[in-house]
């Protein structure tokens, strides 16, 4: 150590290192020796009789004196005590004393040599002086007191001695050319000291544990440095002037020694490399540790410079064992979110515990390494275990399921939850679409089913691109699953299109009021903290309410590759809101037919636009014919509204038989005439089926204005002008209608067995039978004037269904049909597989068939002539 540092108390003598320089015993140096060999020779006093006279010598003294220290008696026996003193360090030479002042050759110069004179020539004789000292005596006298100065600091005994004369002692036999044996003689000192009771010390815990070991070892090498302070200070010139010119220093010597004496000796070095390994066991036991200790032990190991060979792979070595056992134990006992959220502890703590005792950045990254390899690749099957994770799915764990994939993360296996996450994905979608029980619930539970899945994606997966088109492929596989069942009517329909067009049907008809509540936009906003959404504030109302549940219907229908399924029904649904005016938004209407021509094309949406455009030309036809009938002062009994649609583009409706009465018959035969006399070579074919009417009732309690269907408004007309007793029987009505039994029935049973009963059926019951009669209600009342009675046009019936999935199914190998064609006309010839692999790709977004029922459409083609089986099994077409 520097001798700077000699300020610094110590406690050995109850004196600072400042006293310890200055408070020693000085000598008299007028009256005593030169202090040391390189300080000039005394100066002889010139008397009138020419002889010279030696200083006294300094009187006996006990204390320790720089004078004595460095005073060496002459090896000649005959010079006398007052004799001239040797000097090693100075130049002398052996010739007397010389006259009249002149002293080593030189001439005494004048007083006035320089007065009133020119520059002189000086002439100086180079000479070596002669030593009179041996410097081996001079090195043992010197290391005497340094030897028994080292003995005191070793036993840790009172510094009785000044450390400024032992530095001016090693200086000395530095300029003299002794340091190498002065370093030689350190280092054996030190050596001697080391290996003895330093190392005995350490030697006596051998008994105990590897911490206690570990422990002793620490003490010595506290002790140790504490002594080598001092020998720093006594060797500071030794060290600077000496060895580090060298490469060399004091401080790697006394590290070197220790090191390889104690650290490395067989029977200890494995003791303290486990001690340390020891203290980070106490640690993962979750027992107290003892930071201060273990923080010096590896400050120790650094400064041994041991931490990369001897500490780190033992350390890394007792990791792996633990760190494996622990995994094993683990995985095997816990669930899988608790053993994920163990997981990421264990790798907190082992990292928080390298960042605070500051262990190397090499022992952060092998323990990271080791850690993940461990507790994530090689348990990777149990972490996506099948079974569990889709119970995280199924509860909807977002903060499990993010713990997991952050674990998965760190090797970058995010990506390999994708098998296990589309795989519940399939299996519950599959379970919605084919649960016939739950039809009518299918879209709602599919939104929510897709609304949870896009959360877990955004928060849990933090959008993982593999993982957002694994959840897509998922949808679109269960989607487009076919299943023949009396759901489909044994089509190979795609359910899921035909309960999106009715999820439509419901919102465009009902508005915000038809939204389930589980599905609107509170409800949709995710419950995480950190989401975008939540820091802003969003105005609800009913268009945006509805406006985003279209896109989420919309989105669902993207999956659907068998759209004519979702056309069929989209479009007669549309026909009934249209029709009926049951559309509760008109820009939602527009806005619908918006979405589905940007997803689907003009071709898709063509016909559904002319029905629109239908109805605004049939507006304007009855604003026509109203005024002319005004213009004619025409008077109407009944007040009629026409629709005039294109057949072509609206669905097919059935031709239901029934006998008009003549007041509405005479206000139809007259609008036909005007239509016909403005539009001649049309034919309009009325469906008074899909008609509704308004009709004002007379009722014993009140008079009411019921809205109600054409068929329901023949059969109340019927009952005009009768007693409230006055009973109707079923062949009568039958006869005056005109009605099919089935639709006479249905329409009965809306009018006297449903919550609102203008009629009354006798005898009372659900069923409608021939031997029944029917009065008026005279007991019918409500709070409203005005009310709907329920209609059957309004509610779709299984024949309707059946109707329109076998049409669809139809429809569909007509396409099939016509595809193929288009393919062989194209290519002219074809194999079997590629031309069921194009028909495949050809009509996949109109809905694809089986590859049995392509083969079913190639054999009528070839059946009808188009095309043509060559002996090869391939296809051609016949022109």
């Amino acid at each position: 150590m520097s001798s700077n540092s000699g300020d610094r108390k110590r406690k050995h003598s109850g004196k600072t290192i400042k006293e310890l320089f200055t408070t020693q015993q000085k000598p008299n140096t007028s009256a005593t020796a030169p202090i040391s060999p390189s300080s000039k020779r005394a100066k002889l006093d010139s008397s009138n009789n020419g002889s010279a006279e030696a200083a006294p010598s300094p009187p006996a003294t006990a204390a320790m004196s720089a004078a004595n220290m460095y005073h060496f008696p002459s090896k000649r026996a005959d010079i006398p005590n007052n004799a001239e003193i040797v000097d090693i360090s100075s130049s002398p030479d052996a010739s007397p004393a010389k006259p009249n002042g002149q002293r080593n050759g030189m001439r005494k110069t004048a007083p006035n040599m320089h007065a009133n004179a020119g520059p002189k020539k000086l002439l100086v004789k180079n000479f070596r002086p002669t030593r009179k000292v041996d410097p081996k005596v001079f090195l043992d006298q010197t290391w005497q007191k340094v030897d028994a100065a080292l003995e005191t600091i070793f036993r840790q005994g009172e510094i009785n001695f000044s450390l400024e004369e032992l530095y001016r002692g090693v200086e000395n036999l530095c300029r003299q050319g002794l340091a190498q044996d002065a370093r030689d003689r350190l280092v054996t000192k030190c050596k001697g000291y080391v290996g003895g009771t330093l190392k005995e010390k350490v030697k006596e815990a051998l008994g105990r544990k590897n911490v206690e070991v570990l422990r002793a070892t620490l003490q010595a090498w506290t002790t140790w440095n504490d002594q080598m302070k001092y020998v720093d200070w006594i060797f500071c010139y030794l060290d600077r002037a000496f060895l580090l010119p060298r490469q060399e220093s004091l401080h790697d010597i006394a590290v070197d020694l220790f090191r390889s004496i104690v650290f490395e000796h067989p029977k200890l070095n494995h003791r303290i490399v486990d001690g340390a390994c020891d203290l980070i066991a106490v640690d993962r036991a979750g027992e107290d540790l003892d930071r201060e200790m273990f923080s010096k032990v590896i400050k120790m190991f650094h400064e041994m410079q041991v931490y990369t060979k001897h500490f780190e792979p033992r350390m890394l070595e007792l990791s792996q064992t633990y760190v494996k056992e622990w995994s094993d134990a683990a995985s095997a006992e816990q669930t899988l979110p608790r053993y994920v959220k163990s997981a990421l502890e264990l790798m907190k703590k082992e990292m928080a515990r390298v960042e605070i005792f500051r262990l190397d950045g090499s022992t952060r990254r092998d323990l990271l390494t080791l850690l993940e390899d461990h507790l994530i690749s090689r348990k990777e099957s149990r972490l996506t275990n099948q079974d569990e994770l889709a119970e995280l799915l199924e509860d909807n764990a977002v903060e499990d399921l993010e713990l997991l994939y952050t674990l998965f993360e760190r090797r970058k296996l995010g990506a390999n939850l994708r098998t296990a996450f589309m795989k519940w994905i399939d299996d519950t979608g599959t379970a919605i679409v084919f649960d016939e029980k739950e039809q009518d619930s299918m879209v709602i539970k599919l939104l929510c089913l897709k609304r949870q899945l896009d959360t877990i994606w955004k928060f849990s997966f933090h959008r993982n691109s593999d993982l957002g088109h694994g959840l897509r492929e998922a949808f679109e596989g269960f989607m487009n699953k076919t299943k023949k069942s009396s759901t489909t009517w044994n089509t190979d329909n795609s359910k899921p299109g035909e309960m999106i067009a009715k999820y439509v049907d419901m919102l465009l008809r009902g508005g915000a009021k038809a939204i389930p509540a589980q599905l609107t936009r509170k409800a949709d906003k995710p419950a995480m903290p950190d989401a975008e959404e939540d820091n802003e504030d969003v105005v609800f109302d009913e268009d945006t309410e509805v406006n985003n549940q279209l896109d989420q219907v919309l989105d669902l229908f993207r999956f659907v590759h068998g759209k004519a399924v979702f056309e069929a029904f989209y479009k007669k649904d549309l026909a009934r809101r249209l029709l009926m005016g049951r559309s509760a938004s008109a820009d939602a209407e527009r806005s619908m037919l918006a979405r589905l021509k940007t997803e689907c094309g003009a071709g898709f949406t063509a016909n559904l636009e002319q029905m629109f455009k239908d109805i605004e030309l049939s507006r304007e036809e009855m604003a026509s014919y109203k005024m002319i009938c005004e213009e004619r002062n025409e008077k109407h009994a009944i007040a009629i509204n026409v629709n005039i649609l294109s057949a072509s583009s609206w669905p097919t409706y059935p031709t239901v038989p029934v006998v008009i009465p003549p007041e509405i018959k005479n206000e139809i035969d007259k609008f036909e005439r005007h239509y016909k006399a403005k539009h001649s070579g049309r034919k309009l074919d009325w469906k008074h089926a899909l008609a509704h009417c308004q009709v004002k009732a007379k009722f014993p309690r009140g008079n009411k204005e019921l809205v109600v269907s054409s068929f329901q408004a023949i059969v109340l007309l019927l009952f005009n002008g009768l007693k409230e007793d006055e009973h109707i029987d079923y062949n009568y009505l039958k006869e005056a209608t005109g009605l099919p039994p089935a639709e006479l029935n249905r329409t009965l049973q809306s009018l006297a067995c449903a919550k609102l009963r203008p009629l009354t059926k006798h005898p009372k019951g659900r069923d409608i039978n021939p031997t029944d009669t029917f009065t008026l209600n005279a007991h019918f009342t409500d709070p409203k004037y005005r009310i709907k009675i329920n209609t059957v046009q309004l509610k779709e019936t299984p024949a309707e269904n059946k109707e329109t999935h076998e049409r669809v199914a139809a429809d569909r190998n007509y396409e099939t049909q016509a595809a193929i064609v288009r393919i062989l006309k194209a290519r002219k010839r074809i194999a079997h597989s590629e031309l069921v692999a194009e028909t495949i790709k050809v009509t996949r977004s109109r809905g694809t068939l089986d590859v049995a029922g392509i083969k079913r459409n190639i054999d009528r083609l070839i059946e009808k002539e188009f095309l043509e089986r060559e002996d090869d099994g391939s296809y051609s077409y016949i022109a």
